[in-house]
């Protein structure tokens, strides 16, 4: 058996208040045709189908064409909620699209049975469990302890009538301890929300979504795919992939291979003087289009700095400054002795402490010379 292992499309998500979805519109458009020219039995997708519980019309209607092209090519698809989903809309119209081997994870009611495959080797059990939490597990089961998200997945998994005789996949969208996080998940504080690899281990395979990182965790087997697109600019050197995987006989090796996608927009991060990337030669030929963290290394700021950016660089969507000023953590101390000073001093001091060095003579010229002004017209 031959299947795609995708997660987190986040669809509608908004990245620093910029729209994603040309982005991904870009993106699924590349896996799609990726499935065309590589058929696959099966396309898992481990949650976070949309980025929030109540989706814009355009998202859904992105989805809704992927999904029908990706029903056309004739393969398997199974797809779970994850935390940003809502289960019960996701679920919609489940057992129609069924009828069309587009398998949706019903809302958690504690009865999570197998969805059966064959191939030359025999079954494959496809279980789909999508993202809980110790009240969803503890409503079902109230005689159980179930205090931790590690109690309510072990729990469910142990309800499970798993054949150890057969191969056996798990699609599931929670946070595995040890998975290495970006700035675009959400991660509960004090990892309370954690789980342990362990709880994976009667599969063959557990492919997983709520993590926006390819990784494995564990054992190559126990694998989150990561999101298509990258989110967040601690992902800016990841590489996003499809993952692939092939299973043949029990008990055999499983083959897992990842295709790279390229992103209609890269996310990248730029670093340097103002001078430097306005500089036509230092920016002509490459892909100014691109979503872009600058930091400026000028020592004095910039008036409208992103709006002058941003005739060049279209789609910053972050500007810093590091110099010796924000290197260090002046703070204004206000005595009366301070209080004595004349205006033109108190600048020159507030201006010492913002960026350690004292008013040049120009600038002490200016800034008399418009004190001056202010005085003659009081």
């Amino acid at each position: 058996m031959k299947f795609v292992h995708l997660g987190d499309l986040h669809i509608g998500k908004r990245v620093n208040g910029f729209s994603m979805l040309e982005d991904q519109k870009y993106v699924l458009e590349q896996i799609l045709k990726f499935l065309e020219n590589n058929k696959q039995d099966a396309v898992f997708i481990a949650g976070d189908i949309y980025d929030t519980q109540l989706p814009s019309i355009e998202a859904v209607r992105l989805f809704d064409k992927f999904l029908t092209k990706l029903s056309n090519l004739g393969t398997n698809i199974f797809i779970i909620s994850g935390n940003h989903d809502s289960a019960d809309r996701l679920a919609f119209a489940a057992d129609l699209l069924s009828q069309s081997r587009v398998y949706i994870s019903p809302v958690f009611n504690g009865n999570i049975t197998a969805t059966k495959m064959k191939d030359a080797y025999g079954y494959i059990n496809i279980y789909m469990l999508p993202f809980i939490k110790p009240i969803h597990v503890k409503k079902i089961w109230p005689e159980e302890d179930i205090q931790t998200y590690d109690d309510a997945v072990k729990t469910v998994i142990s309800k499970m009538s798993i054949n150890p005789d057969e191969r056996n996949v798990i699609i599931a969208h929670q946070f595995v301890t040890g998975a290495k996080t970006s700035d675009s998940e959400e991660i509960s504080v004090g990892g309370i929300d954690n789980v342990s690899a362990e709880n994976f281990l009667s599969f063959d395979y557990a492919a997983l979504g709520h993590i926006h990182r390819s990784q494995s965790i564990g054992r190559k087997t126990i694998r989150y795919a990561g999101a298509p697109l990258k989110y967040s600019f601690s992902e800016y050197n990841n590489d996003k992939v499809i993952t692939c995987v092939e299973i043949k006989a029990k008990g055999t090796a499983i083959n897992i291979s990842q295709k790279k996608l390229h992103p209609l927009r890269d996310m990248r991060k730029l670093r340097g003087q103002y001078m430097d990337l306005t500089l036509k030669s230092n920016y002509e030929g490459t892909r100014v289009d691109d979503y872009l963290a600058i930091t400026l290394t000028d020592e004095n700021e910039i008036p409208d700095v992103i709006g002058k950016l941003r005739t060049i660089y279209p789609n910053i969507m972050k500007i810093d400054y590091d110099n010796t000023r924000t290197r260090t953590a002046n703070m204004v101390d206000i005595d009366y002795k301070t209080l004595q000073k004349s205006p033109i001093d108190m600048l020159n001091d507030f201006y010492l402490l913002q960026n350690n060095r004292s008013f040049s003579q120009q600038q002490y010229d200016f800034v008399e010379s418009i004190i001056e002004e202010i005085w003659e017209e009081e």
